[in-house]
Order: structure tokens, then C-alpha cells, then sequence
């Protein structure tokens, strides 16, 4: 085994290492633990060596990427494994690319700030968030603009204010909530009040937890709207991931048709669904929030299944070692 694997162990290999782990202690006379039939569908996404490398292969031709970051390409501050990597092939190939977050408090440029101080260096122009979606979405429906109370982080104001959206908590437009750690009793009781005296409510995304840089779960979006939801017995209009709305922004971005394009996250409720109702091919990474044992929870499945995202980078070095080895044998 090279040392390449032995860093980034395939999904073939740590399912093996499992099923090892799980079976060595057992005796003979000891049935084996025994999945149902759903299960092992799901599984073999992630270890069937024909399925997996099949579908593999096939999301390494699609010409557009839709990649979630935070599980995907890093935690926090953290960089995770082979994220340079697949930035590198997506490169070489000329693919089309957007990195799409459903995180509303950073601007593309400071996304791409943080990219480059991780050691990936690319354009602003790869980034969109739910901050901007949110504004576009206000845009589609205030074309003038308005007035908005905004709890979130300077990212999710900036895109408001480039669609002619000012801040007003007296007798606002909208009540917009985003992420961060702005958000407090005081607040949410404002909030509260301006929708109970006619506001709309609009959420950039749903998600009710994400991770920080060590990987433990922090309260999201969705839960601070659940709580105003609950409280105002109204219904948040969101923008983010799951939205058909954000993924459609983000084709239009691209340039392409679904069939060309695939989406890469770390979460069955958000991006996974998210590719399913746009009938993008959606890929699930293990890298994040959701684990295996989170799928039985869930009425559908992604497209492939992968430990992470050095798995798709993976073959174009072998090849690309292989041309190399080829163009030496015959000069």
C-alpha cells in the first residue's frame, strides 16, 4: 500500500477495517450482526466495490461542481483531507465550480480569504452564500428594495445592502435571520414583536446545528427560527440548502444543465435533499454530519457515498503518474 493511501484510505478500505473490527471477536458458533435490506443499499454506496467506483467515475466526468464547504472542504480552521486536492482537479480539467455555503455571515471575499490562509487559492467568483441568495430573493420580490431587521453577521447586511436593503428595527420589511453569534434573549424578543406587528419572517437556511473547529455541534440557524416560529405561529421563508431556489442561483452561476452537474455535502437534510429535488446528482461525504448510521433516518439516499472528498481526486493522480511513466518509456 502506498503512503498516499495510507493517509487517505479509500472507502473500500475503512468499510473492510470495520467489518474486521466488528466480526474478529465473534466465534464460530456467534451469528453475525445482520442489516436490513435498505441498509445494505446504503452501504453499498460507500463499499460495493462496483456501484461505488461506477458511480465514482461517473461524478468525475460531470463538467459543474456544486461543493458544500464547512464538513466538506474543512471544520473551522481546520483544512480536511484532499481538499487542496480536489480544487487541483477540478483545475486541470477545466471543470465549472461554486462553493456553496449555506453559512450567511461571511462575504465571498473573505471565503476567499480563508480558503487562502488554508492554502487553496482561488477567485471570489467561486463563492456564493445564503446571504446572497436571501438578497436576491428579497430583490425578486422588493425590486426597489426595503427595509430589513437583521440578526447576523456583516456578510448577510453587505449582501441586503447591494440589493438596496437597509436596516430598520422599528417598522421593517422583513426580519432576516442568519448565523453567528450575535443572537440573544433581547433580540429574538425584537424580532418577535416586529413580526407580530406585520414583518415577514425570512431565514437564510434551516439547519438546526453545525460544527465548530473541533468538530462539536453548535446551535444553527434553525433552531433561533424554529424558537421565533414557534413563539409568532408563522412559517420562516428560507433561501438556503434545501431551497430549490439557492440551487438554481447556483446553476445560473455555472452555466449548466443539471444533468452536467453534481452536488458534494456533508448533510442528508440539507444538501443532499437539496440535489435531490433539483435532480442534480447529489454525492454524501462522511466527513461532516451525517454518518452512516444517520441514513436509516432518511426516506432516500444520495447518489454515492464517499469516506471524502480525496476520493475523487484520487485516479487523475494515478493517471496523470502513469502518462508520466508512459512518456519516459518511449522517449
Amino acid at each position: 500500500m502506498s503512503d498516499h493511501q495510507l493517509k487517505n484510505p479509500t472507502a473500500l478500505e475503512i468499510h473492510a477495517v470495520d467489518v474486521d473490527a466488528q466480526t474478529d471477536d465473534l466465534s464460530p458458533s456467534e451469528p453475525k450482526a445482520k442489516i436490513s435490506a435498505s441498509e445494505a443499499k446504503d452501504w453499498a454506496l460507500l463499499a460495493d466495490p462496483t456501484i461505488h467506483n461506477v458511480r465514482l467515475e461517473a461524478i468525475r466526468q460531470k463538467r459543474g461542481y456544486i461543493i458544500d464547504m464547512d464538513g466538506v472542504i474543512y471544520h473551522g480552521a481546520n483544512l480536511l483531507p484532499g481538499s487542496k486536492e480536489l480544487v487541483e482537479f477540478l483545475e486541470k480539467n477545466n471543470k465549472k465550480y461554486l462553493f456553496l455555503t449555506n453559512n450567511s455571515a461571511p462575504t465571498p471575499r473573505e471565503l476567499q480569504q480563508k480558503l487562502e490562509r488554508l492554502g487553496i487559492s482561488i477567485t471570489e467568483d467561486h463563492f456564493f452564500t445564503a446571504g446572497q441568495a436571501t438578497a436576491l430573493f428579497l430583490s425578486s420580490q422588493s425590486p426597489q428594495g426595503g427595509t430589513c431587521y437583521v440578526i447576523g453577521e456583516p456578510g448577510l447586511a453587505y449582501a441586503l445592502y447591494e440589493k438596496g436593503f437597509f436596516m430598520n428595527d422599528h417598522n421593517p420589511d422583513y426580519v432576516v435571520l442568519g448565523e453567528g453569534p450575535a443572537y440573544n434573549y433581547e433580540k429574538l424578543t425584537k424580532a418577535i414583536q416586529l413580526i407580530q406587528n406585520g414583518a415577514k419572517l425570512i431565514a437564510t437556511n434551516l439547519d438546526i446545528e453545525g460544527l465548530d473547529s473541533k468538530g462539536n455541534k453548535i446551535p444553527s440557524c434553525g433552531a433561533f427560527t424554529a424558537a421565533v416560529e414557534l413563539v409568532t405561529r408563522t412559517k420562516a421563508f428560507f433561501c438556503g440548502k434545501p431551497s430549490a431556489l439557492i440551487m438554481r442561483y447556483a446553476q445560473r452561476v455555472l452555466g449548466l444543465s443539471r444533468l452536467e452537474t453534481c452536488i458534494i455535502g456533508d448533510r442528508m437534510d440539507t444538501d443532499i435533499v437539496a440535489g435531490i429535488s433539483s435532480e442534480i446528482d447529489p454525492v454524501l461525504v462522511l466527513s461532516g454530519v451525517t454518518q452512516m448510521e444517520d441514513l436509516a433516518s432518511f426516506a432516500y439516499r444520495p447518489y454515492l457515498i464517499l469516506s471524502g472528498v480525496y476520493e475523487i481526486p484520487d485516479v487523475l493522480q494515478w493517471k496523470a503518474a502513469s502518462d508520466v511513466d508512459v512518456e519516459e518509456t518511449t522517449t
